[in-house]
């Protein structure tokens, strides 16, 4: 026992408004787990809204569990207190179902530390009858489960609107005392991939050679997707201060990316792209007759959502107050830009994402330097004091050429951005976010290697020496180790498990690798063959696999190409893609809307 602990976390429930604690009463119970800290989990759209729906649930019960901070795991571990859910300090393994929401490849080395504090055996081939079943949803579910493969006993591959309400009922509906033969019932479930049920072998140069199926389950598991957007709202139905967001709602306004860029997993896992009727999001945001309160509207594209501004401005007539995540540069619009100026926003984010009209074409980005500039001209002009700007390093057929030119891009910004705050009286600040390219499963770029630290170093240092010195320019450069970690884990398959455990203790990824038999350098720094196995074709997603072949091939020849908003070109763009409405961008740790500040 540790009231220490156990003190934390009742302050935090008193702090919370909109927590659900209610007895058992023979309800399925589901511990649902963020293997990051709680306000990291708290601030994730997609946790709040598999919460809301569990809990809507009288038939089931779903209590949080989160990663201890810091300063506890020590506690933990020196007292012997297991981990407990937040609201009723209950302990992991006397609940039913244990699901995991992941939506980040670099929270897998959180993995190790939960179950331990769990008292549940980290590998899926050590649980038993006395334990409960393991279950894996979120991005990292869909996008590619396998290298968590050896650990989840199931994953959920695809929407949680969908796939939950008939794993619970599967639940519910049996008496079956056998975890094998239950395992099995749930593994018959659309959208259910049970990694035990198939043969993984693979060839002599180490390369993935086939996944045969065995029994009943299916060549694939088909992704599966809520059709009618309006039908199922994901928004935050707890708030708490200890959070990014604070007693902001967030409100998802649309589903997926209407473009194609080659680099990003949104515009092609999430597909067909969906959008909620403004209909129903006045009805969701102003059907009571009150002060809506401060809402942030979440979109891999919010500035693509055509009523954005009269949704906006519905909002600050009812005396409340609007936040969207970053803007895209074609889409913003000055009514746009007037109702998130009086809506007090003082930051906001575009992602030109690299410097040369070239290396903009070979990730299909859609946009020139034109349209950039003319962009921050508009933010500028209206009233937004600050601007954040994201750009990529590393990407295929990038030369030091390219990298100057993110130089040469910000300092033609910097100039108009100075030129209209000198008007006004006030100098903001840029904010330049730069990220090592981390080739993604399901995108056009899945074929590409990824870039070695020693080359990436070399244009940090460029980046480093000509832009540090500008006066209101901040620099923030990504972690290489933790982009190498995410790469090595995004592409990974179902072998890359056994190194988790050796990078929770602190190891390098190189030092893992080597001790557990493996070549990093397999996983990252290899081009694909255009007929390569992949390990995540385990999954259906929807999208043919020429048509991205095609689309990386047109990229290394830094040809633009189509995209779903210009026709719908794509293979089977009504196809069949949660433990998370959550998005997700390519290499950024971004998940909705930044807070006014």
């Amino acid at each position: 026992m540790s009231r220490h602990l156990i003190e934390k976390y009742r302050q935090r429930t008193a702090q919370e408004t909109g927590a659900c604690a209610r007895p058992r009463g023979g309800r399925l119970m589901v511990a649902l787990v963020y293997p990051n800290s709680y306000y990291q989990g708290m601030s994730n759209l997609g946790l709040q809204t598999v919460y809301r729906m569990l809990n809507s649930r009288q038939d089931t019960l779903c209590e949080r569990f989160f990663l201890p901070d810091p300063e506890d795991l020590d506690e933990h571990r020196r007292t012997g207190f297991p981990l407990v859910s937040v609201e009723t300090q209950s302990p992991l393994d006397e609940f039913d179902l244990v699901a995991f929401s992941i939506s980040f490849e670099n929270d897998y080395l959180n993995l190790p530390a939960i179950f331990e504090l769990g008292h549940l055996p980290f590998w899926r081939e050590e649980r038993n009858d006395r334990h409960p079943l393991v279950l894996c949803g979120g991005v990292c579910a869909f996008m590619n489960p396998e290298p968590l493969a050896e650990i989840m006993d199931l994953f959920a591959v695809g929407e949680a609107e969908v796939i939950l309400p008939g794993l619970l009922d599967a639940m519910l509906g049996t008496d079956e005392s056998s975890r094998e033969r239950l395992l099995d019932r749930l593994a018959q479930l659309p959208g259910v991939y049970r990694p035990c049920g198939y043969d993984v072998s693979y060839a002599e140069n180490g390369r993935l050679q086939a996944m045969t199926p065995r029994g009943d389950c299916p060549e694939q598991v088909q992704r599966q997707w809520q059709a009618q957007l309006d039908d199922a709202q994901s928004s935050s139905c707890v708030a708490t201060p200890d959070t990014e967001f604070g007693s902001m709602r967030l409100v998802e306004v649309s589903r997926g990316c209407p473009r194609a860029c080659r680099f990003c997993a949104a515009g092609f896992i999430y597909r067909p792209f969906r959008e909620h009727s403004i209909t129903h999001l006045r009805q969701e945001l102003l059907g009571q007759d009150q002060n809506p309160g401060r809402v942030g509207l979440v979109a891999a594209a919010v500035s693509d959502y055509g009523a954005l501004a009269e949704i906006g401005q519905a909002v600050l007539d009812k005396g409340g107050e609007v936040s969207v995540s970053s803007v895209r540069i074609d889409a913003i619009t000055p009514e746009q830009v007037q109702v998130l100026a009086a809506a007090g926003h003082k930051t906001l984010a575009l992602a030109p994402e690299a410097g040369s009209q070239r290396m903009r074409d070979v990730i299909n980005k859609g946009i020139d330097e034109a349209q950039i500039l003319a962009a921050v001209k508009m933010l500028a002009a209206g009233g937004i004091l600050n601007l954040k700007l994201y750009f990529m390093i590393g990407l295929p057929t990038e030369t030091m050429a390219d990298v100057q030119a993110i130089i040469d891009l910000t300092a033609k910004i910097r100039q108009g951005w100075e030129t209209i705050g000198k008007s006004r009286g006030r100098l903001g600040r840029l904010q330049l976010s730069v990220n090592p390219f981390v080739p993604k499963p399901w995108t056009p770029l899945q074929w590409a290697a990824m870039e070695r630290r020693s080359s990436l170093e070399k244009k940090y240092r460029l980046l480093q020496k000509q832009l540090r010195p500008v006066p209101n320019v901040d620099l923030n450069l990504e972690s290489l180790r933790h982009a190498e970690l995410q790469g090595y884990l995004a592409r990974g398959d179902r072998r890359v498990a056994k190194i988790l455990p050796l990078l929770a203790e602190g190891k390098s990824l190189k030092a893992a690798c080597q001790k557990a038999g493996l070549d990093p350098a397999f996983y990252l720094y290899r081009e694909r063959d255009d007929n390569e196995l992949f390990p995540w074709e385990i999954i259906g997603q929807g999208v043919q696999r020429r048509h991205l072949f095609e689309e990386y091939r047109a990229s290394l020849q830094a040809r633009p190409g189509e995209t779903p908003r210009r026709r719908m070109a794509c293979g089977r763009m009504h196809g069949t893609g949660m433990l998370t409405s959550h998005r997700v961008h390519a290499t950024r740790r971004h998940p909705a809307p930044a807070p006014v500040r």
